[in-house]
């Protein structure tokens, strides 16, 4: 009798341990795959963000065609950029892009200080109002999508989620990185 007693103890010992685990791994789980919904919604921030550039760069390159247009180059150098910017799949590829067109948004505004009266217009004045103001939550889509990244690329790394994310098939997630040298610079502007 005392021997099956104990078998009985332990088998619910065992039982016990077993709930908690199995518990355990699905608030782990749950944990990873919010985390990795919250990356998905903070790309998707930057996503709506990039879109509004992209519908505002027409406008304003037909803005400074009138003034500039001599300046083929430069123009044509954004709306190829801004098409490779649209056409970009997948998350690293639209980063390049993407830095590819604020480089050649850049070319276009120094351009720009070229010609008083094209800085004067109120429809460029509006459309670079409306740029710069996407620029700036361009930045911070960008600052809180890599926060995102770095919440959930620390937790799949931390044990024991480790073991959950392997088990569950998480990988980390790229951050949003500036490449090229030029860009880590502040721009020059000058009146």
């Amino acid at each position: 009798m005392t021997a099956s007693v104990s078998a009985i103890g332990a088998l619910w010992g065992i039982g016990v341990i077993l709930v908690v685990l199995i518990v355990a791994f699905i608030i782990i789980y749950n944990g990873l795959v919010r985390l990795r919904v919250e990356v998905k919604n903070a790309w998707a921030q930057i996503d709506v963000q990039l879109k509004r550039r992209h519908d505002l760069i027409p406008n304003l390159v037909e803005t400074v065609k009138g003034y500039a247009a001599h300046e083929r180059g430069t123009l044509e150098e954004v709306i190829r950029a801004r098409s490779q910017a649209v056409a970009a799949t997948g998350v690293p590829e639209r980063m390049k892009a993407e830095q590819q067109l604020s480089g050649a948004l850049g070319r276009l505004m120094l351009l720009v200080e070229q010609y008083p009266d094209l800085k004067a217009n109120q429809n460029f004045l509006a459309l670079q109002e409306e740029l710069t103001s996407t620029e700036n939550k361009i930045g911070f889509a960008r600052q809180f999508y890599n926060d995102t990244v770095m919440r959930y690329n620390t937790k799949i790394q931390t044990i024991p989620t480790n073991f959950v994310a392997a088990i569950g098939g998480f990988s980390q997630e790229a951050f949003f990185e500036v490449e090229e040298a030029a860009e880590r610079q502040a721009p020059q502007v000058k009146f």
